[in-house]
């Protein structure tokens, strides 16, 4: 035990004890409605004092929009990893490494889509807004329409994020699409958007 205690409390370079209390966070938050979750409790499982949680986060509000920022954005990573083929090669990436995340997090990723019990509130819903609008920009980069994006191109992507979003759901909330439908929908409607609707200027 008291290795264990030692290894949880181990020192950490700042941007690696960050990311120890963010993935603890994901986890309650995804696990629990937001009322139910302290930051003690986050505190506790990460090994940290609750003061650290408060030093990297501010407050369980501040943190819970880190987690709800970190499950609908896309890494810069991702973009990075996609293959160098053509349209439909990129695009079957892209979609498929969304639908690896949001499977491999999904009681995390469905509490953030939900607002987690913080429907309503102003601060998640433009946190969100946020997140989506970065999300779109991810996907125009991924198609190579990525470079100063126009406002109509752009609220035409946050749109494909969307409906990205309502047909995971469908998946994962209610089970009534499997992975594959999921996937053959938003790649084939991506790629649709990019070659007969998205304007190219």
């Amino acid at each position: 035990m008291v290795r264990v205690e030692s290894m949880r409390r181990r020192r950490l370079e700042p941007d690696a004890r960050r990311e120890q209390i963010l993935s603890v966070a994901i986890r309650h938050f995804g696990s629990r409605p937001y009322a139910e979750v302290s930051t003690t409790d986050v505190a506790r499982d990460a090994g940290v004092a609750r003061g650290l949680v408060n030093h990297y986060f501010g407050t369980k509000k501040d943190l819970y929009l880190a987690v709800v920022r970190v499950m609908l954005t896309v890494p810069e990573v991702a973009l990075e990893q996609l293959p160098e083929g053509d349209l439909p090669d990129r695009v079957d990436s892209i979609v498929g490494y969304f639908l690896d995340v949001v499977s491999r997090h999904s009681t995390s990723w469905l509490a953030a889509t939900g607002a987690g019990g913080m429907a309503g509130d102003a601060d998640v819903n433009q946190v969100i807004a946020e997140a989506v609008d970065v999300a779109a920009v991810g996907v125009l980069r991924a198609v190579g329409m990525g470079d100063d994006p126009s406002p109509v191109l752009r609220a035409m992507c946050r749109s494909y994020v969307g409906l990205a979003i309502c047909t995971a759901q469908e998946w994962l909330q209610r089970g009534v699409l499997t992975r594959q439908q999921v996937h053959a929908l938003l790649a084939t409607s991506l790629i649709a958007l990019v070659e007969q609707v998205f304007p190219v200027h």
